[in-house]
């Protein structure tokens, strides 16, 4: 029976391609044994198991950006991630790892190095993160969301996106995933969310410029993310118009959200990008200003496209949204063509790609 280990973790940034290629594998091989690393820290202690994935954890080393004691901790604390994650690959007898990126990944890159298991990194981003950079130089395959992309060796194959999600027919689901998400299918309907956490900026200009969209007929399902959403966020109805605001803390099935809208305002995260593309949802971007850029990055394929619209953090207010929301969703042609050059910028079958070079590998052990 083939073995392998895949190793991500921290946020739904890492997690999300974990799950999509563990769910390809499994359909090519339902023997396969799959295990997950990550650390107690994450959200993969909740979304890999519900996965139906088995979990194994390290202790998590972070690299601080900053001189001091915990800096001068990072060899020892590295140390002993890299035993622990020798013994799960030694347990679960790997053929070959697969790694995601994050802090959890490194130690099993090294571990997997030492034993002479077969690495297979995945990123994400079009910025690499530490950890690929470091195992992109030893890894026997090394594979990419996005073009031009910056690692050694990296072959394009796109993002592994869960299935029902990349063959997502939005006419077709229309009426049944509007009707989950309490709005008019009939109506134009933007789609808001910041990520998992929600996203101050975009949640302050939705709110700000709500009656204005409401007034002009445009429904909005706004997710403002777990940590956000009060007792004061509550559906409003414009009484002219009939058009609904709905905001929610999180949205379970995303492709139910996706198939509801007509335009989605969004950050510029790796999957968010990748998933709009490959259902071919038109989405006006706002990309992080923090880490290392690599938001903005994600988003460049589309833009040049001329699949998206982009609005930097910083110009991203009640006006500027209105008038873009209002402005694109009076223009079905344009948001038609948006959709089609969003399919063709970005691969739609991340998942399948990913897994056949796993597979490959195993063949030739």
């Amino acid at each position: 029976m083939a073995s392998v280990v895949l190793a991500g973790g921290g946020s739904a940034g890492h997690t999300s391609p974990l799950i999509a290629t563990a769910a390809a594998l499994r359909a090519v091989d339902p023997q396969i044994d799959l295990v997950a690393v990550g650390t107690a820290r994450g959200l993969e202690t909740r979304v890999i198991p519900a996965a139906g994935l088995d979990l194994e954890l390290v202790d998590p080393v972070p690299l601080p950006r900053r001189p001091g004691a915990d800096l001068a901790k990072v060899p020892f604390r590295l140390r002993r991630a890299v035993k622990q994650a020798r013994a799960i690959l030694d347990s679960h007898a790997a053929d070959v790892v697969v790694g995601f990126g994050g802090y959890v990944s490194m130690p099993v890159y090294l571990a997997a190095r030492a034993r002479r298991t077969p690495i297979v990194v995945h990123e994400q981003n079009s910025v690499p993160g530490i950890a690929n950079k470091v195992a992109a130089r030893f890894a026997a395959k090394v594979l990419v969301s996005f073009p031009d992309t910056p690692l050694p060796g990296a072959k394009l194959v796109g993002l592994p996106v869960r299935r029902n999600i990349a063959a997502l027919d939005r006419a077709a689901r229309r009426t049944a995933a509007a009707a989950t998400v309490g709005l008019d299918p009939d109506g134009p309907v933007l789609l808001v969310s910041g990520g998992s956490q929600g996203a101050r900026s975009i949640n302050t200009a939705v709110l700000g410029c709500r009656d204005a969209l409401l007034a002009a007929g445009i429904s909005v399902l706004h997710v403002l993310g777990l940590g956000n959403i009060t007792e004061a966020d509550v559906d409003v109805e414009d009484p002219g118009t009939g058009a609904k605001y709905r905001p929610v803390g999180f949205v379970d099935e995303m492709a139910d959200a996706y198939a509801a809208a007509d335009l989605m305002l969004c950050r510029s995260g790796a999957g968010t990008v990748v998933e709009t593309a490959v259902t071919g949802l038109p989405a006006i971007f706002v990309p992080l200003p923090h880490g290392n850029g690599e938001q903005a990055r994600n988003a460049d394929p589309l833009m040049a496209a001329g699949a998206g619209v982009l609005i930097p953090d910083a110009e991203c207010t009640a006006a500027r949204v209105s008038t873009e929301v209002r402005a694109l969703l009076k223009d079905r042609p344009r948001l038609t063509r948006m959709g089609e050059l969003a399919r063709a910028a970005l691969p739609g079958d991340g998942d399948q790609r990913v897994a056949a070079a796993i597979l490959d590998l195993i063949r030739d052990r």
